[in-house]
């Protein structure tokens, strides 16, 4: 599956696409989010990356979408750590367009992707029963690169 070629611009302006960032051998996992939404910043931060330590197969595509007139800058992106320093990549899109190509229902919002680019499962949300399904899911897709 080929993806709309947007600029994902990341927190050293390199810009790329999330056609780029997508890798064949591994389970693309990637998280919408805004530096605004509490439920973000407090519980899917830490627990993407959490994630990301826990299963050696998933490529974290970390995507911070934009609602406001003006972008957001790399320091406000990384307001939110207490390093000021992210623990993984982000990149930012300025008109939330991969947001609305996913139909995300909110931030956060998570897409799984394979290798071939065919998402696996999309899911809203950071509270309990939101990251219950999503370890449910990585569970299942752990067997595939085991």
């Amino acid at each position: 599956m080929e993806f709309p070629n947007i600029e994902l611009v990341g927190l050293n302006d390199e810009v790329l696409t999330l056609s780029a960032l997508i890798q064949k051998k591994r389970l693309n996992l990637v998280l919408f989010y805004n530096t605004n939404c509490l439920g973000c910043t407090g519980r899917a931060i830490p627990l993407a990356y959490k994630l990301q330590q826990a299963y050696s197969f998933i490529n974290l595509i970390v995507i911070h979408s934009n609602f406001r007139p003006t972008p957001f800058s790399s320091e406000e992106v990384l307001s939110v750590f207490t390093e000021q320093k992210s623990p993984f990549n982000i990149y930012r899109e300025d008109k939330h367009e991969l947001y609305d190509y996913f139909n995300c229902e909110g931030t956060p919002h998570w897409v799984m992707i394979d290798g071939h680019g065919e998402i696996q499962h999309s899911f809203f949300g950071s509270q309990e029963g939101a990251q219950m399904k999503l370890e449910y899911a990585l569970q299942e897709v752990a067997q595939q690169f085991s």
